[in-house]
């Protein structure tokens, strides 16, 4: 009945893979399809036993105790049984730990991971590796240590995959360097099978009516949000605002946690961890403190070992076609400026080369939909409500490759039918009617995520500019940049670092037409931190916030609005045209 009898599988030598890195190479994977079919009743079951026994040793984590002897005997010392040395290991990574609001409650999820590893017959290993919060470091030098620490966790997390071995693994994070960081992760460890939960969204806060300010760029002014900080802070500074009003303001704009609750970096990178099929469908950006968070997490321990077990690896998921439908995603939600550098790193782990003008390029002609601050009027965790990623994915999937293998063992098109059939917008669109239900007037899905024939815009929400000043060129995000400020000519006020220029604009020295440059700043200048402040104190300025461009080899918070230009290349430090 088989190509090969029983005897061929139980030569090993067969199985075991010559790359390091690889526990399943392309005759184990004809061995579990065969398994497949043995499991469902084809052979008696003292077969199936031998079976099992040989797909023990497929596994790299089997192989290597045989090489190391002490590799038993330390993990029971750890409380491991001798049932489960010969399970499937399973690496559990999380950046779990009181550094910011993004990571302080992974531990429930990794709780969840684990008990679903281990349910579903494997053996599941804790990590840890915690990352620092970009809003934390701002307005000193902590902030250089941002983009610098997404590479060390990526180093650390490879060391301690690889020094003990694992067969797959759950990667679990909320922020702006972390998820890029365990994608990258992903990438380096591609030939195992793999997972990503993220930490969801914090929740906004609901003003009392004293406190409701007026702020043209946004109309839906009573729900606070982080991103807003950076303004109040101007404003208590320059004397509009009271101290105590900018106190209010700061003791409440966290009240949960999650990543903020914007359209930044760090909920820009949850949504590009689905859209690049390594998620649960639909589970990406969901308000931290929703209890179906912790079922995801769950599920996706459940998942992962059906990877395993069909020999599902990461590579056999992410694909040039993954990035490209996650590029799509990124125009229509108007995302972070920063995925530029983050999504091409990844990619660069899985082997495959994409560039900013890959985001140019197909940028231009996609319909940008999402109706979430900055660019837009309401929280980010109203993403989820409206129906999160599928229902962006739904609208665009014209322009997606819906034959991409995703985590689910199906393609994404397979997952959109899927999710059209099993309930999932329906208990959204319950959720959304009861988180808006004592709003003055009714809210619909379409208001916070429009569809493909009523978009925002249709050219995408982020453009690579290059030319005099930026030869290798720049990034803006023209969807939060005032239209009048889209062809101007303005005065060059140069500063030599990021303090000079904020002291000047707080101090009144910048005026309506000026062009701050803002130089050294850039990854050779000081490790490329966010020009966050210096850009919220612009725009928090009526006089300046439309007549003032911020142009910088520095980068931007994904909650950056305005004129705002960044990633200027090359950079002044290494001698580019701003010197």
């Amino acid at each position: 009945m088989y190509p090969m009898k029983l005897g061929e599988v139980l030569d090993v030598s067969q199985i075991f893979c010559t790359n390091s890195r690889t526990y399943l190479g392309q005759l184990a994977k004809r061995h579990l399809r065969i398994y497949n079919k043995i499991t469902k009743g084809l052979m008696e079951k003292r077969t199936r036993e031998q079976y099992l026994e040989v797909m023990i040793m497929e596994l790299r984590s089997q192989e290597v105790r045989t090489l190391a002897p002490e590799n038993d005997p330390l993990k029971m010392g750890m409380g491991w049984k001798v049932d489960d040395l010969s399970k499937p290991q399973i690496l559990v990574e999380s950046t779990f730990g009181d550094s910011h609001p993004g990571s302080a409650h992974l531990d429930q999820f990794v709780k969840e991971a684990v008990q679903a590893v281990n349910t579903h017959g494997g053996k599941a290993a804790r990590y840890f590796a915690t990352d620092m919060c970009d809003g934390i470091a701002q307005g000193h030098d902590g902030i250089n240590y941002s983009l610098p620490h997404r590479d060390a966790i990526v180093n650390l997390v490879e060391a301690q995959a690889n020094a003990s071995v694992y067969d797959g693994g759950v990667f679990i994070a909320s922020c702006d360097k972390s998820v890029p960081a365990m994608l990258m992760s992903i990438g380096r460890l591609k030939d195992m099978s793999a997972i990503v939960v993220t930490g969801g969204v914090m929740e906004a806060h609901t003003l009392p009516k004293e406190y409701v300010v007026n702020d043209p760029a946004c109309a839906i002014n009573e729900l606070l949000t982080l991103e807003q900080i950076g303004k109040f802070d101007a404003w208590e500074k320059t004397g509009v605002i009271p101290n105590s009003q900018l106190d209010y303001y700061k003791h409440n704009a966290c009240p949960s946690c999650g990543a903020c609750s914007f359209m930044g970096t760090a909920s820009t990178m949850q949504i590009m961890a689905e859209a690049l099929g390594l998620m649960l469908p639909g589970t990406a950006l969901m308000p931290a403190t929703a209890p179906e968070l912790k079922q995801a997490a769950y599920d996706a321990g459940k998942q992962l070992m059906e990877l395993v077990k069909k020999g599902i690896t990461a590579k056999d998921i992410v694909t040039k076609k993954s990035f490209e439908n996650a590029i799509m995603v990124h125009a229509a939600i108007s995302g972070s400026t920063n995925a530029t550098m983050h999504l091409p790193a990844i990619a660069h782990e899985f082997g495959i080369e994409i560039d900013a003008d890959t985001f140019d390029r197909m940028h231009r002609g996609a319909h940008y939909l999402l109706n979430i601050r900055p660019s837009g009027d309401w929280p980010a965790q109203y993403f989820y409500y409206a129906g999160g990623v599928p229902r962006v994915m739904e609208e665009i999937k014209s322009m997606l490759h819906l034959d991409v293998m995703t985590v689910t063992g199906k393609t994404l098109g397979e997952n959109l039918e899927e999710l059209k059939k099993n309930g999932f917008y329906q208990h959204c669109d319950a959720i959304l009617a009861e988180k808006t239900a004592g709003f003055a007037r009714p809210v619909s899905r379409e208001d916070i995520i429009h569809s493909f024939d009523n978009a925002k815009g249709t050219d995408g929400s982020i453009a690579i500019l290059k030319g005099n000043l930026a030869p290798e060129g720049c990034v803006i995000k023209h969807t939060a940049c005032p239209k009048n400020m889209f062809e101007a000519t303005l005065r060059a006020k140069p500063y030599d670092s990021e303090e000079e220029c904020i002291s000047a604009v707080l101090h009144g020295e910048v005026k309506p037409g000026d062009a701050i440059f803002i130089r050294y700043e850039g990854p050779r200048g000081s490790g490329m931190p966010e020009m966050f402040y210096t850009g919220e104190a612009i725009c928090a300025d009526p006089k300046l916030a439309s007549s003032v461009a911020l142009i910088t080899d520095g980068r931007f918070s994904g909650a950056s609005r305005g004129p705002v230009i960044g990633h200027v290349s090359p950079e002044a430090a290494v001698g580019g045209p701003t010197t």
